[in-house]
Protein backbone atom coordinates (compact mmCIF):
# COMPACT_ATOMS: atom_id res chain seq x y z
CA UNK A 1 0.00 0.00 0.00
CA UNK A 2 1.32 3.44 -0.91
CA UNK A 3 1.95 6.14 1.69
CA UNK A 4 -0.15 9.24 1.12
CA UNK A 5 2.17 12.24 1.30
CA UNK A 6 0.59 15.66 1.55
CA UNK A 7 3.01 18.17 0.02
CA UNK A 8 2.15 21.61 1.43
CA UNK A 9 3.45 24.72 -0.33
CA UNK A 10 2.73 28.39 -0.98
CA UNK A 11 1.39 30.59 1.82
CA UNK A 12 1.33 34.30 2.58
CA UNK A 13 5.04 34.95 2.16
CA UNK A 14 7.28 37.02 -0.08
CA UNK A 15 8.82 33.67 -1.02
CA UNK A 16 5.48 32.24 -2.17
CA UNK A 17 6.54 31.61 -5.78
CA UNK A 18 9.85 30.08 -4.71
CA UNK A 19 7.90 27.62 -2.57
CA UNK A 20 5.75 26.63 -5.54
CA UNK A 21 8.84 25.94 -7.64
CA UNK A 22 10.55 23.89 -4.90
CA UNK A 23 7.42 21.85 -4.18
CA UNK A 24 6.69 20.99 -7.81
CA UNK A 25 10.32 19.89 -8.23
CA UNK A 26 9.88 17.51 -5.32
CA UNK A 27 6.53 16.20 -6.55
CA UNK A 28 8.07 15.47 -9.95
CA UNK A 29 10.94 13.50 -8.42
CA UNK A 30 9.24 11.56 -5.62
CA UNK A 31 9.02 7.78 -6.05
CA UNK A 32 5.46 7.28 -7.34
CA UNK A 33 5.66 3.53 -6.74
CA UNK A 34 5.99 4.08 -2.98
CA UNK A 35 4.12 7.35 -2.45
CA UNK A 36 0.81 8.83 -3.49
CA UNK A 37 1.32 12.58 -3.67
CA UNK A 38 -1.47 14.89 -2.56
CA UNK A 39 -0.64 18.52 -3.44
CA UNK A 40 -1.84 21.08 -0.88
CA UNK A 41 -1.50 24.68 -2.00
CA UNK A 42 -1.89 27.60 0.42
CA UNK A 43 -2.85 30.74 -1.49
CA UNK A 44 -1.57 34.20 -0.63
CA UNK A 45 -4.88 34.88 1.10
CA UNK A 46 -4.30 31.76 3.24
CA UNK A 47 -6.94 29.43 1.77
CA UNK A 48 -5.94 25.79 1.30
CA UNK A 49 -6.57 23.91 -1.96
CA UNK A 50 -5.96 20.48 -3.43
CA UNK A 51 -6.28 19.00 -6.91
CA UNK A 52 -4.17 17.53 -9.69
CA UNK A 53 -4.05 20.83 -11.58
CA UNK A 54 -1.77 22.14 -8.82
CA UNK A 55 1.18 20.00 -9.93
CA UNK A 56 1.69 21.76 -13.30
CA UNK A 57 3.71 24.96 -13.02
CA UNK A 58 2.24 26.48 -16.18
CA UNK A 59 -1.15 26.57 -14.46
CA UNK A 60 0.14 29.19 -12.01
CA UNK A 61 0.33 31.76 -14.80
CA UNK A 62 -3.41 32.28 -14.32
CA UNK A 63 -4.18 31.81 -10.62
CA UNK A 64 -7.84 32.76 -10.95
CA UNK A 65 -8.39 29.99 -13.47
CA UNK A 66 -6.35 27.51 -11.44
CA UNK A 67 -8.25 28.15 -8.20
CA UNK A 68 -11.57 27.67 -10.01
CA UNK A 69 -10.52 24.12 -10.99
CA UNK A 70 -9.33 22.86 -7.58
CA UNK A 71 -11.05 22.24 -4.23
CA UNK A 72 -10.79 24.42 -1.15
CA UNK A 73 -10.01 22.22 1.84
CA UNK A 74 -8.92 22.14 5.44
CA UNK A 75 -6.65 19.58 7.11
CA UNK A 76 -8.13 17.99 10.21
CA UNK A 77 -8.30 14.78 12.22
CA UNK A 78 -11.41 12.63 11.93
CA UNK A 79 -11.42 9.59 14.23
CA UNK A 80 -7.92 8.15 13.65
CA UNK A 81 -7.43 9.56 10.16
CA UNK A 82 -5.94 12.85 8.95
CA UNK A 83 -8.17 14.17 6.23
CA UNK A 84 -8.52 16.94 3.70
CA UNK A 85 -12.10 18.09 4.09
CA UNK A 86 -13.92 20.30 1.60
CA UNK A 87 -14.96 23.62 3.11
CA UNK A 88 -17.22 25.00 0.39
CA UNK A 89 -20.95 24.38 0.49
CA UNK A 90 -23.22 22.96 3.18
CA UNK A 91 -22.04 19.36 2.91
CA UNK A 92 -18.54 18.57 4.12
CA UNK A 93 -16.77 15.78 2.27
CA UNK A 94 -13.46 13.97 2.74
CA UNK A 95 -11.37 14.56 -0.38
CA UNK A 96 -8.17 12.74 0.62
CA UNK A 97 -6.58 11.03 3.58
CA UNK A 98 -3.00 11.97 4.47
CA UNK A 99 -0.44 9.73 6.20
CA UNK A 100 2.40 12.25 6.48
CA UNK A 101 2.99 15.87 5.49
CA UNK A 102 6.00 17.13 3.56
CA UNK A 103 6.08 20.91 4.06
CA UNK A 104 7.96 22.73 1.30
CA UNK A 105 7.33 26.30 2.33
CA UNK A 106 9.65 29.28 2.47
CA UNK A 107 9.57 32.41 4.58
CA UNK A 108 7.59 34.19 7.22
CA UNK A 109 4.09 32.94 8.16
CA UNK A 110 4.86 29.38 7.02
CA UNK A 111 8.50 28.26 7.39
CA UNK A 112 8.87 30.06 10.73
CA UNK A 113 7.11 27.36 12.76
CA UNK A 114 3.58 28.62 12.07
CA UNK A 115 2.70 25.71 9.80
CA UNK A 116 4.37 22.92 11.77
CA UNK A 117 2.74 24.32 14.91
CA UNK A 118 -0.64 23.57 13.33
CA UNK A 119 0.55 20.13 12.24
CA UNK A 120 1.70 19.45 15.81
CA UNK A 121 -1.65 20.60 17.18
CA UNK A 122 -3.67 18.11 15.14
CA UNK A 123 -0.98 15.44 15.64
CA UNK A 124 -0.16 14.51 12.05
CA UNK A 125 3.32 13.14 11.21
CA UNK A 126 5.44 15.54 9.17
CA UNK A 127 8.91 15.86 7.67
CA UNK A 128 11.43 18.37 9.00
CA UNK A 129 12.17 20.57 11.98
CA UNK A 130 9.69 21.28 14.75
CA UNK A 131 8.35 24.58 16.01
CA UNK A 132 11.43 25.68 17.97
CA UNK A 133 13.96 24.84 15.27
CA UNK A 134 11.81 26.41 12.56
CA UNK A 135 11.30 29.60 14.56
CA UNK A 136 15.00 29.90 15.37
CA UNK A 137 15.92 29.47 11.74
CA UNK A 138 13.62 32.27 10.67
CA UNK A 139 14.56 34.92 13.25
CA UNK A 140 18.13 35.94 12.43
CA UNK A 141 18.53 37.88 15.68
CA UNK A 142 17.59 35.11 18.11
CA UNK A 143 19.43 32.69 15.83
CA UNK A 144 22.69 34.59 16.37
CA UNK A 145 22.18 34.59 20.12
CA UNK A 146 21.70 30.81 20.24
CA UNK A 147 24.65 30.11 17.94
CA UNK A 148 26.92 32.48 19.89
CA UNK A 149 25.92 30.89 23.21
CA UNK A 150 26.73 27.51 21.67
CA UNK A 151 30.26 28.66 20.81
CA UNK A 152 29.56 28.80 17.07
CA UNK A 153 31.16 31.79 15.29
CA UNK A 154 28.87 34.48 13.87
CA UNK A 155 29.66 37.97 12.56
CA UNK A 156 29.27 41.01 14.81
CA UNK A 157 25.90 42.73 14.51
CA UNK A 158 23.35 45.03 16.11
CA UNK A 159 19.57 44.80 15.97
CA UNK A 160 16.62 47.05 16.65
CA UNK A 161 12.88 47.38 16.10
CA UNK A 162 11.32 49.79 13.64
CA UNK A 163 9.87 51.74 16.60
CA UNK A 164 13.40 52.16 18.03
CA UNK A 165 14.56 53.63 14.75
CA UNK A 166 11.66 56.05 14.44
CA UNK A 167 12.02 57.10 18.10
CA UNK A 168 15.79 57.70 18.05
CA UNK A 169 17.28 57.42 14.58
CA UNK A 170 20.41 59.32 15.68
CA UNK A 171 21.32 56.67 18.28
CA UNK A 172 20.79 53.79 15.83
CA UNK A 173 22.97 55.44 13.20
CA UNK A 174 25.64 56.11 15.84
CA UNK A 175 25.61 52.43 16.85
CA UNK A 176 26.08 51.47 13.19
CA UNK A 177 29.05 53.86 12.93
CA UNK A 178 30.62 52.08 15.92
CA UNK A 179 30.04 48.69 14.28
CA UNK A 180 31.88 50.00 11.23
CA UNK A 181 31.16 50.04 7.51
CA UNK A 182 30.58 48.26 5.21
CA UNK A 183 27.50 46.57 6.68
CA UNK A 184 24.69 44.32 5.53
CA UNK A 185 21.16 45.43 6.39
CA UNK A 186 18.59 42.64 6.77
CA UNK A 187 14.96 42.17 7.75
CA UNK A 188 15.31 39.81 10.72
CA UNK A 189 12.69 37.26 9.69
CA UNK A 190 12.81 36.95 5.90
CA UNK A 191 14.75 34.66 3.60
CA UNK A 192 15.90 34.36 -0.03
CA UNK A 193 17.84 37.65 0.35
CA UNK A 194 14.60 39.65 0.22
CA UNK A 195 15.03 43.17 1.60
CA UNK A 196 18.79 42.76 2.11
CA UNK A 197 21.17 45.59 1.17
CA UNK A 198 24.96 45.84 1.21
CA UNK A 199 25.88 49.35 2.40
CA UNK A 200 29.42 50.63 1.84
CA UNK A 201 29.13 53.85 3.85
CA UNK A 202 26.69 56.01 5.80
CA UNK A 203 25.35 57.67 2.63
CA UNK A 204 23.18 54.66 1.83
CA UNK A 205 22.29 53.43 5.30
CA UNK A 206 18.98 55.22 5.86
CA UNK A 207 17.38 54.11 2.59
CA UNK A 208 18.57 50.52 3.24
CA UNK A 209 17.01 50.52 6.71
CA UNK A 210 13.75 51.96 5.39
CA UNK A 211 13.63 49.26 2.72
CA UNK A 212 14.17 46.53 5.34
CA UNK A 213 11.50 48.07 7.59
CA UNK A 214 9.00 47.81 4.74
CA UNK A 215 9.31 44.01 5.10
CA UNK A 216 9.81 43.48 8.84
CA UNK A 217 9.56 45.26 12.19
CA UNK A 218 12.88 43.88 13.46
CA UNK A 219 16.09 44.81 11.64
CA UNK A 220 19.57 43.28 11.75
CA UNK A 221 22.74 45.15 10.80
CA UNK A 222 25.76 42.91 10.31
CA UNK A 223 29.39 43.83 9.92
CA UNK A 224 30.32 42.81 6.37
CA UNK A 225 32.99 40.14 5.99
CA UNK A 226 36.06 41.25 4.03
CA UNK A 227 37.50 39.09 1.22
CA UNK A 228 34.23 37.20 1.20
CA UNK A 229 33.67 33.66 0.00
CA UNK A 230 30.16 32.25 0.48
CA UNK A 231 29.73 28.50 0.83
CA UNK A 232 26.78 26.29 1.75
CA UNK A 233 26.50 22.81 3.18
CA UNK A 234 23.35 20.72 3.53
CA UNK A 235 22.65 18.49 6.52
CA UNK A 236 20.24 15.55 6.82
CA UNK A 237 19.41 13.89 10.12
CA UNK A 238 18.21 14.66 13.63
CA UNK A 239 19.76 15.28 17.06
CA UNK A 240 21.13 11.72 17.14
CA UNK A 241 22.88 11.56 13.78
CA UNK A 242 23.78 14.04 11.04
CA UNK A 243 25.11 13.55 7.52
CA UNK A 244 26.61 16.38 5.46
CA UNK A 245 26.47 16.94 1.72
CA UNK A 246 29.19 18.23 -0.54
CA UNK A 247 29.93 21.93 -0.08
CA UNK A 248 29.02 24.46 -2.74
CA UNK A 249 30.56 27.85 -3.41
CA UNK A 250 27.99 30.39 -4.59
CA UNK A 251 28.96 33.09 -7.05
CA UNK A 252 27.51 36.58 -7.27
CA UNK A 253 28.38 39.61 -9.36
CA UNK A 254 27.19 41.70 -6.41
CA UNK A 255 28.64 42.29 -2.94
CA UNK A 256 26.19 39.75 -1.53
CA UNK A 257 24.12 36.95 -3.02
CA UNK A 258 20.82 38.50 -4.12
CA UNK A 259 17.33 37.16 -4.81
CA UNK A 260 18.07 37.55 -8.53
CA UNK A 261 21.29 35.52 -8.17
CA UNK A 262 19.39 32.74 -6.42
CA UNK A 263 16.25 32.47 -8.51
CA UNK A 264 16.75 34.29 -11.79
CA UNK A 265 20.19 32.96 -12.60
CA UNK A 266 21.68 36.43 -13.23
CA UNK A 267 19.17 37.00 -15.99
CA UNK A 268 19.56 33.61 -17.62
CA UNK A 269 16.54 31.56 -18.62
CA UNK A 270 15.40 28.88 -16.22
CA UNK A 271 14.01 30.71 -13.20
CA UNK A 272 11.58 27.83 -12.80
CA UNK A 273 14.53 25.68 -11.82
CA UNK A 274 14.57 27.51 -8.49
CA UNK A 275 17.81 27.88 -6.63
CA UNK A 276 19.42 25.35 -8.97
CA UNK A 277 19.77 28.22 -11.45
CA UNK A 278 22.24 30.01 -9.15
CA UNK A 279 25.84 30.25 -10.37
CA UNK A 280 27.84 27.87 -8.20
CA UNK A 281 30.97 25.76 -7.93
CA UNK A 282 30.51 22.19 -6.67
CA UNK A 283 32.56 21.18 -4.79
CA UNK A 284 33.66 24.53 -3.36
CA UNK A 285 37.23 25.65 -4.03
CA UNK A 286 38.37 25.55 -0.40
CA UNK A 287 41.15 23.47 1.11
CA UNK A 288 40.72 20.30 3.17
CA UNK A 289 41.02 22.05 6.52
CA UNK A 290 38.33 24.60 5.65
CA UNK A 291 36.14 21.83 4.24
CA UNK A 292 36.41 19.89 7.48
CA UNK A 293 35.69 23.04 9.51
CA UNK A 294 32.55 23.81 7.51
CA UNK A 295 31.34 20.21 7.85
CA UNK A 296 31.89 20.23 11.62
CA UNK A 297 30.18 23.59 12.10
CA UNK A 298 27.25 22.42 9.95
CA UNK A 299 26.60 19.51 12.30
CA UNK A 300 27.12 21.64 15.41
CA UNK A 301 24.69 24.30 14.21
CA UNK A 302 22.14 21.65 13.20
CA UNK A 303 22.13 20.20 16.72
CA UNK A 304 22.33 23.55 18.53
CA UNK A 305 19.22 24.78 16.70
CA UNK A 306 17.28 21.56 17.35
CA UNK A 307 16.82 20.83 13.64
CA UNK A 308 15.55 17.71 11.91
CA UNK A 309 15.06 16.44 8.37
CA UNK A 310 17.01 18.57 5.92
CA UNK A 311 18.46 22.05 6.05
CA UNK A 312 21.16 24.04 4.31
CA UNK A 313 23.67 25.96 6.44
CA UNK A 314 25.12 29.08 4.77
CA UNK A 315 28.61 30.26 5.66
CA UNK A 316 30.72 33.40 5.23
CA UNK A 317 34.49 32.95 4.94
CA UNK A 318 37.23 35.57 4.97
CA UNK A 319 39.52 34.00 2.37
CA UNK A 320 42.61 35.83 3.69
CA UNK A 321 42.24 34.88 7.36
CA UNK A 322 40.28 31.65 6.77
CA UNK A 323 37.85 32.72 9.49
CA UNK A 324 34.55 30.86 9.07
CA UNK A 325 31.22 32.27 10.24
CA UNK A 326 27.81 30.62 10.24
CA UNK A 327 25.50 33.00 8.41
CA UNK A 328 22.13 31.27 8.72
CA UNK A 329 20.34 27.95 8.29
CA UNK A 330 17.68 27.44 5.64
CA UNK A 331 15.26 25.17 7.49
CA UNK A 332 13.49 24.19 4.28
CA UNK A 333 16.05 25.08 1.62
CA UNK A 334 15.19 26.06 -1.94
CA UNK A 335 14.96 22.94 -4.12
CA UNK A 336 15.52 21.04 -0.83
CA UNK A 337 19.23 21.35 -1.73
CA UNK A 338 18.95 18.08 -3.68
CA UNK A 339 21.76 19.12 -6.04
CA UNK A 340 24.23 18.99 -3.12
CA UNK A 341 23.44 15.32 -2.52
CA UNK A 342 23.60 14.06 -6.09
CA UNK A 343 27.44 14.22 -6.16
CA UNK A 344 27.39 11.85 -3.16
CA UNK A 345 25.31 9.34 -5.10
CA UNK A 346 21.98 10.26 -3.53
CA UNK A 347 19.34 11.01 -6.16
CA UNK A 348 16.48 13.41 -5.44
CA UNK A 349 14.09 10.44 -5.17
CA UNK A 350 16.35 8.72 -2.63
CA UNK A 351 16.74 11.96 -0.66
CA UNK A 352 12.96 12.40 -0.45
CA UNK A 353 12.58 8.77 0.60
CA UNK A 354 15.10 9.27 3.40
CA UNK A 355 13.39 12.45 4.59
CA UNK A 356 9.99 10.76 4.74
CA UNK A 357 11.46 7.85 6.69
CA UNK A 358 13.07 10.35 9.08
CA UNK A 359 9.71 12.05 9.56
CA UNK A 360 8.06 8.74 10.42
CA UNK A 361 10.90 7.88 12.81
CA UNK A 362 10.61 11.25 14.58
CA UNK A 363 6.84 10.84 14.90
CA UNK A 364 7.15 7.39 16.44
CA UNK A 365 9.93 8.54 18.77
CA UNK A 366 7.96 11.58 19.97
CA UNK A 367 4.85 9.46 20.45
CA UNK A 368 6.67 7.51 23.16
CA UNK A 369 7.19 10.64 25.26
CA UNK A 370 4.71 11.63 27.97
CA UNK A 371 2.61 14.56 26.76
CA UNK A 372 -0.49 14.23 28.98
CA UNK A 373 -1.61 12.56 32.21
CA UNK A 374 -4.45 10.09 32.57
CA UNK A 375 -6.18 12.23 35.15
CA UNK A 376 -8.61 15.12 35.16
CA UNK A 377 -7.95 17.83 37.73
CA UNK A 378 -11.19 19.52 36.65
CA UNK A 379 -13.34 16.60 37.75
CA UNK A 380 -13.85 17.93 41.27
CA UNK A 381 -13.28 21.59 40.45
CA UNK A 382 -16.02 23.63 42.17
CA UNK A 383 -14.98 27.26 42.00
CA UNK A 384 -12.73 29.69 40.17
CA UNK A 385 -10.16 30.14 42.92
CA UNK A 386 -7.60 27.93 41.20
CA UNK A 387 -5.99 24.68 42.34
CA UNK A 388 -2.89 25.97 44.11
CA UNK A 389 -2.98 26.19 47.91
Amino acid sequence: MKINVGVIFGGESVEHEVSVISALQAIKNINKEKYEVVPIYISKDRYWYTGNDLIEIDNYKDLTSLISRVKRVTLCKIDNDFCLLTTQGMIKKIVNKIDIVLPIVHGKNVEDGSLVGYLETIGIPYVGSGVIGSALGQDKVILKQVLRDSGIPVVDAICFYDSDYFADKKKILSDIDKLGYPVVVKPACLGSSVGITYVKDKNGIESAIEDAISYDRKILIEKAVNNLVEVNCSVVGNYEKQEVSVIEQVISKNDILTFKDKYEGNGKKGASKGIVSTDRIIPAKIDKDLTKKVEELSKEAFRALNLSGICRIDFLINKETNQVYVNEPNIIPGSLAFYLWEPKGKSYALLLDELIRLGIHEYKSNSKKVCHFDTNILKDFKNNSGVKK
